[in-house]
C-alpha cells in the first residue's frame, strides 16, 4: 500500500464562496503514482467544509440559502460572546457539513457521478486563504 499527500491553495472570497476543486483533484490523481484506491479530501479549521453538489448556478444559490435556514446568521451564538468574531454560524454550518469527503477511484480515474463534483465551501465571515488536504492511499 502507498500513502501520497499532496496540497491544493486557494484564497477564497469569504461566506458563501463555494470553489470547485474537481479538476485540480484530478490533476493531482493523475500525478501519483497509485492507480486504484481512495482519496480523501480534508480542510484544516472550523470554518471551511467540503462536500460534492452538481456545480451549477442554481444549486450555488440554493446551498446558501438552505443553510440559512438550518443556521441562520442573525439569531444567538454562544460563540460570538466568547470571541466576539461573529461567526457562530460558519462554525455550526461547517460541523453540519463537514471538514472531509473520501473518494475511491480506479485507473487514477476518481468514481465521481456524471452530474457530482467535489467543492469546498468558506463559510466563514471573510476572505481566507486555505489550504485543502489530499490523501492517497492504494496500490
Amino acid at each position: 500500500m502507498v500513502v501520497e499527500t499532496r496540497y491544493l491553495e486557494l484564497d477564497s472570497k469569504g461566506e458563501n464562496h463555494i470553489i470547485d476543486l474537481t479538476p485540480r483533484i484530478m490533476r493531482e490523481l493523475e500525478k501519483t503514482k497509485v492507480t486504484n484506491g481512495i482519496m480523501t479530501v480534508f480542510v484544516p479549521g472550523s470554518t471551511g467544509a467540503v462536500t460534492t453538489l452538481e456545480y451549477e448556478p442554481g444549486l450555488i444559490r440554493d446551498l446558501p440559502s438552505a443553510l440559512e435556514r438550518i443556521a441562520p446568521k442573525n439569531i444567538y451564538y454562544a460563540h460570538d460572546e466568547t470571541w466576539h468574531d461573529g461567526n457562530g454560524h460558519s462554525h455550526v454550518r461547517a460541523s453540519l457539513i463537514g471538514p472531509s469527503l473520501t473518494i475511491p477511484f480506479v485507473d487514477r480515474k476518481l468514481l465521481l457521478g456524471t452530474w457530482q463534483q467535489v467543492v469546498f465551501l468558506e463559510l466563514d465571515i471573510r476572505p481566507r486563504r486555505r489550504k485543502i488536504v489530499l490523501q492517497i492511499i492504494g496500490e
